[in-house]
C-alpha cells in the first residue's frame, strides 16, 4: 500500500491566541512522532498547494466565502472572529487555503493511483463548518469540499464520509443533508457516519441509523470495547450496504483517554482498529482509496501516537 502524508508548514501559522488548544504545536507533535516511529521514511510526503478559491463553493455559500476572505486581517490589524471559537489572525487565511488545498490534492493523488491512501496533516480543521458559517475552530469544511470535488472531477457515485472525532461533525451533516441534498435512498451518492460524545459540543444532535446520516452518540463513560461495539453495530452494516468507492475520514483523536477535551476513553489501539475496519470495506468496494484529514486531538503525546497508529493501519503494518 502506498500511503502519503500531505501538508504544509504554513498550516502551523494560524494562531487563535495564547493557550488555545488548537495550535501549531499539534502538527509538530505529529511530525515528531512520525520521525520517532520511522514512518517518515515509509510514507511519501507531499506539500499541499493552496486551494483555488472557486472550489470552496462546492460546499459553501459565496457569502460565507467572501465574508472570510474580506475580513482576513492584515499584519497590522487585530484578530477577526468569524464564528463561535473561530478566530483569524494575519496568517490564518493562508493556513486555511493550504489546509483545504491538501484535501483536494489528496483526492487527486489517490484517484490517479499515485497513492492508495493519504493523511492530511493540516489545520485549521473543518468538520464543524456548515454550508454558510464557520464555528468550532473551523472556517471551511475540508472533508465536504473534498467529497464534492471527488464526485465532480472523477464521477464517483458513492462517497462515504466517516467522522470519529469526539465532537459531532455538524458542519458535514449540514452540507450533506442540505447542500448535497443526499436522501435516505442515497440517490445523491453520499453517506455520512459520525460518532461523538453526547452531550458535548455542538450539543443539538439527533441520533440516526437512517442513511444518508448515521449519528452514533457515545456516553461519557465509553471505553474501547463500547466504541468498537457501537461502530460494529451502526456504521459497518451501513457502509457495507453503501459500497463506497472512496472513504473520506474526519480523523479526530480527541476521544483519547489522555485528552482533556472529552471523557471518552479510547486508545491508540482503538484508532488502529477502526482504520483497519474502514480499510477492509474500501478494499472490497473502492480499490482501497482513503483520504483522511486531521480534525481534533489536543493532548500532544496522545495525538502523535494515535496518528501513527492510524497511518500504520492505512499502510497495513
Amino acid at each position: 500500500m502506498t500511503v502519503g502524508i500531505i501538508g504544509h508548514y504554513r498550516c502551523g501559522e494560524h494562531d487563535m491566541g495564547e493557550h488555545h488548544p488548537e495550535n501549531g504545536k499539534r502538527l509538530s507533535a505529529i511530525s515528531d512522532q512520525l520521525i520517532r516511529s520511522g514512518l517518515d521514511y515509509v510514507v511519501r510526503q507531499f506539500d499541499s498547494k493552496p486551494i483555488d478559491k472557486s472550489l470552496l463553493s462546492l460546499a459553501h455559500t459565496q457569502e460565507h466565502i467572501d465574508f472570510v476572505f474580506d475580513n482576513a486581517p492584515s499584519e497590522d490589524e487585530e484578530n477577526f472572529t468569524v464564528g463561535p471559537d473561530s478566530v483569524m489572525n494575519a496568517k490564518t487565511l493562508t493556513s486555511i487555503l493550504y489546509s483545504a488545498g491538501a484535501a483536494v490534492d489528496a483526492v487527486d493523488l489517490v484517484m490517479d493511483g499515485t497513492l492508495t491512501s493519504a493523511f492530511c496533516t493540516t489545520r485549521p480543521p473543518g468538520h464543524h463548518a456548515e454550508h454558510d458559517k464557520g464555528m468550532g475552530f473551523c472556517f471551511f469544511n475540508n472533508v465536504a469540499v473534498a467529497a464534492a470535488y471527488a464526485k465532480q472531477k472523477y464521477g464517483l457515485k458513492r462517497i462515504a464520509i466517516v467522522d470519529f472525532d469526539v465532537h459531532h461533525g455538524n458542519g458535514t451533516e449540514d452540507i450533506v443533508r442540505n447542500h448535497f441534498n443526499a436522501t435516505p435512498e442515497d440517490d445523491k451518492g453520499y453517506l455520512f457516519c459520525s460518532s461523538y460524545q453526547y452531550p458535548l459540543y455542538p450539543f443539538e444532535i439527533v441520533e440516526s441509523d437512517t442513511p444518508p446520516v448515521i449519528n452514533t452518540p457515545l456516553a461519557a463513560t465509553t471505553k474501547g470495547p463500547d466504541f468498537r461495539k457501537a461502530i460494529t453495530e451502526h456504521w459497518l452494516p451501513a457502509l457495507n450496504k453503501f459500497k463506497p468507492e472512496l472513504i473520506l475520514i474526519s480523523a479526530g483523536f480527541d476521544a483519547h483517554i489522555e485528552d482533556d477535551m472529552s471523557q471518552v476513553s479510547l486508545t491508540e489501539g482503538d484508532y488502529r482498529w477502526i482504520t483497519d475496519e474502514l480499510k477492509t470495506i474500501v478494499n472490497e468496494h473502492g480499490e482501497g482509496r482513503i483520504v483522511s484529514m486531521l480534525e481534533g486531538g489536543y493532548h500532544l503525546g496522545a495525538l502523535g501516537r494515535s496518528v501513527v497508529a492510524h497511518i500504520n493501519g492505512l499502510i497495513g503494518n
